[in-house]
C-alpha cells in the first residue's frame, strides 16, 4: 500500500487491510510515498493506492469484501 504519514483514508485502508489479514493470509508492505520525490510525483493526492502483485487494485477507499476475494481467488 502507498500511503503518507497523517492520511486518515490510509488509516482507514489500513485496518480494512488487516481486518482481511485476520482471514486471509499475505504478505502485506506499507510505503510511505514523501520517502521518494518520485514516488510523490506518481502518487500526490491520489492515496492510498492499495496493489496485489504488482497491479493497483484500489485507491482511496478500499472494500474488505472485494480486498478478500481477490485474495482468495485462485
Amino acid at each position: 500500500m502507498y500511503s503518507r504519514a497523517r492520511c486518515h483514508l490510509c488509516d482507514e485502508a489500513r485496518a480494512a487491510i488487516m481486518s482481511v489479514r485476520d482471514r486471509v493470509a499475505f504478505d502485506f508492505e506499507e510505503v510511505d510515498i514523501d520517502s521518494s520525490d518520485e514516488l510523490v510525483a506518481q502518487y500526490g493526492i491520489r492515496i492510498p493506492v492499495i496493489l496485489i502483485d504488482g497491479e493497483e487494485f484500489a485507491e482511496y477507499r478500499i472494500d474488505p469484501n472485494s480486498l478478500e476475494r481477490q485474495l482468495s481467488a485462485p
